[in-house]
Protein backbone atom coordinates (compact mmCIF):
# COMPACT_ATOMS: atom_id res chain seq x y z
CA UNK A 1 0.00 0.00 0.00
CA UNK A 2 1.01 3.43 -0.74
CA UNK A 3 1.66 6.03 2.04
CA UNK A 4 -0.43 8.62 2.62
CA UNK A 5 0.01 11.84 4.72
CA UNK A 6 -3.68 12.16 6.17
CA UNK A 7 -6.39 9.64 6.97
CA UNK A 8 -10.35 9.35 6.94
CA UNK A 9 -13.07 8.47 9.49
CA UNK A 10 -16.35 7.71 9.30
CA UNK A 11 -18.50 6.75 12.44
CA UNK A 12 -22.62 6.16 12.22
CA UNK A 13 -25.10 5.19 15.35
CA UNK A 14 -27.46 3.51 13.44
CA UNK A 15 -29.80 3.58 10.38
CA UNK A 16 -33.55 4.85 12.03
CA UNK A 17 -31.28 6.25 15.00
CA UNK A 18 -31.82 9.98 15.51
CA UNK A 19 -29.61 12.71 14.34
CA UNK A 20 -29.87 14.01 18.14
CA UNK A 21 -27.23 11.32 18.54
CA UNK A 22 -24.93 13.16 15.92
CA UNK A 23 -22.75 14.66 18.93
CA UNK A 24 -21.98 10.84 20.39
CA UNK A 25 -21.09 10.23 16.93
CA UNK A 26 -18.92 13.07 17.08
CA UNK A 27 -17.07 12.48 20.25
CA UNK A 28 -16.27 9.10 18.71
CA UNK A 29 -14.78 10.07 15.73
CA UNK A 30 -12.64 12.52 18.18
CA UNK A 31 -11.44 9.49 19.81
CA UNK A 32 -10.33 7.90 16.82
CA UNK A 33 -8.54 11.03 15.89
CA UNK A 34 -7.12 11.07 19.09
CA UNK A 35 -5.77 7.06 18.91
CA UNK A 36 -4.42 7.83 15.50
CA UNK A 37 -2.27 10.49 16.68
CA UNK A 38 -0.73 7.89 19.60
CA UNK A 39 -0.76 4.84 17.48
CA UNK A 40 -1.21 5.35 13.30
CA UNK A 41 -3.42 2.19 13.41
CA UNK A 42 -6.29 2.65 11.49
CA UNK A 43 -7.85 -0.48 13.83
CA UNK A 44 -7.28 1.19 16.83
CA UNK A 45 -8.84 4.24 16.09
CA UNK A 46 -12.00 2.42 14.61
CA UNK A 47 -12.01 0.26 17.58
CA UNK A 48 -11.55 3.32 19.64
CA UNK A 49 -14.87 5.41 17.85
CA UNK A 50 -16.58 1.77 18.46
CA UNK A 51 -15.39 1.99 22.35
CA UNK A 52 -17.22 5.76 23.00
CA UNK A 53 -20.39 4.72 21.62
CA UNK A 54 -20.54 1.30 23.33
CA UNK A 55 -20.24 3.95 26.23
CA UNK A 56 -22.48 6.28 25.78
CA UNK A 57 -25.57 4.62 26.56
CA UNK A 58 -28.16 5.93 24.13
CA UNK A 59 -26.49 3.48 21.09
CA UNK A 60 -28.19 0.32 20.88
CA UNK A 61 -24.24 -1.31 21.68
CA UNK A 62 -22.35 -1.73 24.84
CA UNK A 63 -23.82 -0.36 27.48
CA UNK A 64 -26.97 0.95 25.84
CA UNK A 65 -27.99 -2.72 24.50
CA UNK A 66 -31.86 -3.29 24.08
CA UNK A 67 -32.88 -5.86 25.84
CA UNK A 68 -34.44 -9.16 25.19
CA UNK A 69 -38.29 -9.60 25.51
CA UNK A 70 -37.28 -11.64 28.70
CA UNK A 71 -36.60 -8.22 30.47
CA UNK A 72 -33.31 -9.58 31.55
CA UNK A 73 -31.15 -10.99 29.18
CA UNK A 74 -29.01 -9.10 26.86
CA UNK A 75 -26.71 -10.40 23.95
CA UNK A 76 -24.11 -8.17 21.70
CA UNK A 77 -22.38 -8.99 18.89
CA UNK A 78 -19.30 -6.63 17.26
CA UNK A 79 -16.45 -7.45 15.28
CA UNK A 80 -13.55 -5.91 13.64
CA UNK A 81 -11.13 -6.43 10.50
CA UNK A 82 -8.27 -4.51 8.72
CA UNK A 83 -5.90 -5.04 5.99
CA UNK A 84 -3.19 -6.22 7.86
CA UNK A 85 -4.70 -9.26 8.53
CA UNK A 86 -7.07 -8.79 12.04
CA UNK A 87 -10.12 -10.34 11.95
CA UNK A 88 -12.01 -10.94 14.88
CA UNK A 89 -15.91 -11.06 16.02
CA UNK A 90 -17.75 -12.36 19.09
CA UNK A 91 -21.81 -13.16 18.88
CA UNK A 92 -24.73 -13.71 20.98
CA UNK A 93 -22.18 -12.84 24.18
CA UNK A 94 -23.74 -11.81 27.45
CA UNK A 95 -21.98 -9.94 30.64
CA UNK A 96 -19.13 -8.06 28.76
CA UNK A 97 -18.11 -4.73 28.60
CA UNK A 98 -16.86 -3.25 25.33
CA UNK A 99 -17.41 -6.57 23.34
CA UNK A 100 -15.78 -4.55 20.23
CA UNK A 101 -12.54 -5.22 22.61
CA UNK A 102 -13.36 -8.89 23.11
CA UNK A 103 -13.34 -9.16 19.13
CA UNK A 104 -10.84 -7.87 19.03
CA UNK A 105 -8.71 -10.14 21.82
CA UNK A 106 -10.84 -13.38 19.59
CA UNK A 107 -8.28 -11.98 16.36
CA UNK A 108 -5.13 -13.08 18.31
CA UNK A 109 -6.23 -16.60 19.31
CA UNK A 110 -6.19 -18.97 15.66
CA UNK A 111 -10.11 -18.48 15.34
CA UNK A 112 -12.06 -15.48 13.59
CA UNK A 113 -15.08 -16.14 15.49
CA UNK A 114 -16.60 -17.20 19.07
CA UNK A 115 -20.11 -16.94 19.77
CA UNK A 116 -22.33 -17.44 23.50
CA UNK A 117 -20.97 -19.44 26.16
CA UNK A 118 -17.89 -19.57 25.01
CA UNK A 119 -17.24 -16.18 24.23
CA UNK A 120 -18.08 -15.33 27.85
CA UNK A 121 -15.83 -18.27 28.90
CA UNK A 122 -13.01 -16.78 26.78
CA UNK A 123 -13.94 -13.31 28.37
CA UNK A 124 -13.20 -15.18 32.18
CA UNK A 125 -10.09 -16.43 30.54
CA UNK A 126 -8.02 -13.69 29.67
CA UNK A 127 -9.96 -11.10 32.36
CA UNK A 128 -11.75 -9.09 30.10
CA UNK A 129 -14.01 -6.90 32.28
CA UNK A 130 -17.88 -7.71 33.10
CA UNK A 131 -20.97 -5.94 32.67
CA UNK A 132 -24.32 -6.71 34.14
CA UNK A 133 -25.96 -3.39 35.17
CA UNK A 134 -29.10 -2.21 33.14
CA UNK A 135 -29.98 1.31 32.80
CA UNK A 136 -32.89 3.43 32.58
CA UNK A 137 -32.79 4.30 29.03
CA UNK A 138 -32.54 0.14 28.46
CA UNK A 139 -35.18 -0.76 30.60
CA UNK A 140 -37.64 2.32 28.96
CA UNK A 141 -36.55 1.05 25.30
CA UNK A 142 -37.63 -2.73 26.27
CA UNK A 143 -40.79 -0.86 28.24
CA UNK A 144 -41.70 0.49 24.82
CA UNK A 145 -41.58 -2.82 22.95
CA UNK A 146 -43.79 -4.39 25.65
CA UNK A 147 -46.21 -1.39 25.05
CA UNK A 148 -46.33 -2.32 21.42
CA UNK A 149 -47.00 -6.05 21.82
CA UNK A 150 -49.97 -6.58 19.60
CA UNK A 151 -49.11 -4.20 17.39
CA UNK A 152 -50.63 -4.59 13.99
CA UNK A 153 -46.78 -3.78 12.33
CA UNK A 154 -45.02 -6.93 11.37
CA UNK A 155 -42.33 -7.87 13.51
CA UNK A 156 -39.48 -6.57 11.36
CA UNK A 157 -39.97 -4.25 8.64
CA UNK A 158 -39.61 -5.61 5.02
CA UNK A 159 -40.54 -9.12 6.69
CA UNK A 160 -44.00 -9.49 6.87
CA UNK A 161 -44.09 -13.28 6.96
CA UNK A 162 -41.87 -13.32 10.19
CA UNK A 163 -44.50 -12.85 12.59
CA UNK A 164 -45.42 -16.51 11.97
CA UNK A 165 -42.15 -17.66 12.22
CA UNK A 166 -41.82 -15.62 15.72
CA UNK A 167 -45.02 -17.46 16.40
CA UNK A 168 -44.41 -20.74 15.65
CA UNK A 169 -40.61 -20.91 17.19
CA UNK A 170 -40.74 -18.32 20.29
CA UNK A 171 -38.32 -19.38 22.60
CA UNK A 172 -39.09 -17.75 25.74
CA UNK A 173 -41.08 -18.45 28.87
CA UNK A 174 -43.83 -15.72 28.16
CA UNK A 175 -45.86 -15.89 24.78
CA UNK A 176 -45.84 -13.43 22.20
CA UNK A 177 -48.30 -11.58 20.49
CA UNK A 178 -47.61 -9.71 17.40
CA UNK A 179 -44.63 -6.80 18.45
CA UNK A 180 -44.54 -3.40 16.48
CA UNK A 181 -40.96 -2.68 17.06
CA UNK A 182 -37.64 -2.91 15.48
CA UNK A 183 -34.37 -2.04 16.86
CA UNK A 184 -31.23 -1.84 14.67
CA UNK A 185 -29.34 0.77 15.62
CA UNK A 186 -25.53 -0.90 15.18
CA UNK A 187 -22.64 0.67 15.64
CA UNK A 188 -19.81 1.27 13.37
CA UNK A 189 -16.75 3.04 12.60
CA UNK A 190 -14.53 2.75 8.95
CA UNK A 191 -10.98 4.81 9.16
CA UNK A 192 -8.08 4.98 6.11
CA UNK A 193 -4.76 5.41 8.23
CA UNK A 194 -1.81 7.79 7.50
CA UNK A 195 -0.48 4.54 5.89
CA UNK A 196 -3.02 3.84 3.98
CA UNK A 197 -4.37 0.58 5.89
CA UNK A 198 -7.94 0.56 6.42
CA UNK A 199 -9.96 -0.81 9.39
CA UNK A 200 -13.70 -1.29 10.60
CA UNK A 201 -15.33 -1.86 13.87
CA UNK A 202 -19.06 -2.54 14.57
CA UNK A 203 -20.73 -3.37 17.58
CA UNK A 204 -24.82 -4.00 18.51
CA UNK A 205 -27.33 -5.33 21.10
CA UNK A 206 -29.03 -6.78 18.59
CA UNK A 207 -32.55 -6.70 17.68
CA UNK A 208 -35.56 -6.31 19.46
CA UNK A 209 -37.77 -8.39 19.65
CA UNK A 210 -35.98 -11.30 18.68
CA UNK A 211 -35.26 -15.00 19.47
CA UNK A 212 -33.17 -15.50 21.81
CA UNK A 213 -29.86 -16.42 20.01
CA UNK A 214 -30.31 -14.49 17.22
CA UNK A 215 -27.12 -13.48 15.28
CA UNK A 216 -27.39 -10.59 12.22
CA UNK A 217 -25.36 -8.89 10.11
CA UNK A 218 -22.94 -7.32 12.59
CA UNK A 219 -20.18 -9.97 13.33
CA UNK A 220 -21.14 -11.94 9.83
CA UNK A 221 -17.54 -11.15 7.03
CA UNK A 222 -18.84 -9.62 4.20
CA UNK A 223 -22.23 -8.57 5.19
CA UNK A 224 -22.05 -6.24 7.62
CA UNK A 225 -18.36 -5.39 7.52
CA UNK A 226 -15.56 -6.10 5.18
CA UNK A 227 -12.08 -4.20 4.77
CA UNK A 228 -9.71 -4.23 1.64
CA UNK A 229 -6.81 -2.80 -0.20
CA UNK A 230 -9.62 -0.45 -1.80
CA UNK A 231 -11.26 0.49 1.13
CA UNK A 232 -13.14 -0.59 4.39
CA UNK A 233 -17.09 -0.63 4.59
CA UNK A 234 -19.63 -0.82 7.05
CA UNK A 235 -23.22 -1.56 7.51
CA UNK A 236 -26.42 -1.01 9.73
CA UNK A 237 -29.87 -2.04 9.31
CA UNK A 238 -31.91 -4.95 9.29
CA UNK A 239 -29.17 -8.15 9.44
CA UNK A 240 -31.62 -10.39 7.89
CA UNK A 241 -31.61 -8.55 5.09
CA UNK A 242 -28.05 -7.29 4.56
CA UNK A 243 -26.96 -10.99 4.73
CA UNK A 244 -28.75 -11.48 1.32
CA UNK A 245 -27.02 -9.01 -0.35
CA UNK A 246 -23.36 -10.01 1.16
CA UNK A 247 -24.05 -5.79 1.95
CA UNK A 248 -20.51 -4.83 2.85
CA UNK A 249 -18.37 -6.73 0.49
CA UNK A 250 -20.92 -5.82 -2.68
CA UNK A 251 -20.57 -2.35 -1.98
CA UNK A 252 -16.85 -2.86 -1.47
CA UNK A 253 -16.47 -4.98 -5.21
CA UNK A 254 -17.98 -1.51 -6.76
CA UNK A 255 -15.37 0.29 -5.33
CA UNK A 256 -13.03 -1.93 -6.16
CA UNK A 257 -14.26 -1.76 -9.77
CA UNK A 258 -13.83 2.49 -9.82
CA UNK A 259 -17.33 2.97 -9.06
CA UNK A 260 -16.99 6.42 -6.97
CA UNK A 261 -17.96 6.32 -3.65
CA UNK A 262 -21.38 8.33 -3.16
CA UNK A 263 -22.43 6.11 -5.80
CA UNK A 264 -21.83 2.38 -4.60
CA UNK A 265 -23.32 3.55 -1.21
CA UNK A 266 -26.84 4.96 -2.97
CA UNK A 267 -26.58 1.75 -5.36
CA UNK A 268 -26.00 -0.42 -2.11
CA UNK A 269 -29.18 0.82 0.27
CA UNK A 270 -31.24 1.11 -3.27
CA UNK A 271 -30.85 -2.60 -3.20
CA UNK A 272 -33.29 -2.93 -0.04
CA UNK A 273 -37.14 -2.05 -0.12
CA UNK A 274 -37.38 1.80 1.25
CA UNK A 275 -39.23 0.11 4.48
CA UNK A 276 -36.44 -1.69 5.37
CA UNK A 277 -34.04 0.55 7.47
CA UNK A 278 -30.65 0.45 6.00
CA UNK A 279 -27.34 2.80 5.89
CA UNK A 280 -23.42 2.37 4.71
CA UNK A 281 -20.44 4.40 5.50
CA UNK A 282 -17.07 3.44 4.29
CA UNK A 283 -13.64 5.11 3.16
CA UNK A 284 -11.52 4.24 0.06
CA UNK A 285 -8.19 5.97 -0.95
CA UNK A 286 -9.67 9.33 -1.74
CA UNK A 287 -12.97 9.37 -0.09
CA UNK A 288 -15.44 9.17 3.05
CA UNK A 289 -19.10 9.11 2.86
CA UNK A 290 -22.51 7.77 4.66
CA UNK A 291 -25.94 7.00 3.01
CA UNK A 292 -28.86 5.62 4.45
CA UNK A 293 -32.22 5.81 3.78
CA UNK A 294 -33.53 6.62 7.33
CA UNK A 295 -32.23 8.95 10.02
CA UNK A 296 -28.72 8.42 10.77
CA UNK A 297 -26.31 9.67 13.35
CA UNK A 298 -23.09 9.77 11.53
CA UNK A 299 -19.61 11.86 11.86
CA UNK A 300 -16.89 12.29 9.35
CA UNK A 301 -13.29 13.64 9.69
CA UNK A 302 -10.76 13.95 7.03
CA UNK A 303 -7.44 14.73 7.40
CA UNK A 304 -6.17 15.84 3.54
Amino acid sequence: MSVTQGYAIVVHGGAGSPRAYDDGCERAAQRAVEELAISADALEAAIAAVVSMEDDGRFNAGSGSVLCLDGATVEMDASIMDTRGRLGAVACVQGVRNPVLLARAVAETPHWLLAGDGAARFAAAIGHPTHTTISDHQRQAHEKVVRELAGSVPAMPGISEEAKAFLRFWNYQTPLDLPAHAACDTVGAVVRGPDGHFAVALSTGGSAPSLLGRVGDTPIIGSGFYAGPEGAVAATGIGEQIVRHLLARTVYGWIEDGMPLEKALQRGVDLFDPKVPVGLIAVTRTEAAAHSNQDMPHARIVQP
